[in-house]
């Protein structure tokens, strides 16, 4: 038996960087920082999030920098060669498959809301 789940909530770190390819696949990346409770510092964890398909259009239509987001997804290590040096690069990144805009509709015109998308986490 095998699990890879990865369930966070935090702010998103900057306005999402969105693509649209030929094949008519989107994909949005953007960063997540999430505070710790148990942290002694005020300093945030960082993920990386890879969003496709139609929840990556959502993220582009209703995610801002600030916005309060929760997500389900899975963990993904990419790997590259770096270009200068040649050595083997990793990083982690979270691929999700569900997006929840958080918060009020105070602190956001969108609302509350939330979109799955399944069967997009594979379109390249």
């Amino acid at each position: 038996m095998s699990l890879n789940v990865v369930n966070l909530v935090g702010r998103a770190g900057a306005d999402p960087d969105v693509r649209y390819f030929e094949s008519g696949s989107v994909l949005c990346k953007l960063t997540l920082a999430v505070n710790r409770p148990t942290s002694k510092t005020d300093q945030p964890d960082w993920f990386n999030l890879e969003i496709w398909g139609k929840t990556a259009e959502v993220a582009a239509n209703y995610v801002r920098k600030g916005k309060l987001l929760g997500i389900q997804g899975e963990l993904v290590i990419e790997t590259w060669q770096d270009s200068r040096t040649g050595t083997e690069r990793s990083k982690p990144v979270i691929r999700v498959i569900r997006l929840d805009l958080l918060g009020s509709k105070r602190d956001d015109a969108a609302g509350a809301a939330g979109y799955t998308d399944y069967g997009s986490g594979g379109e390249f």
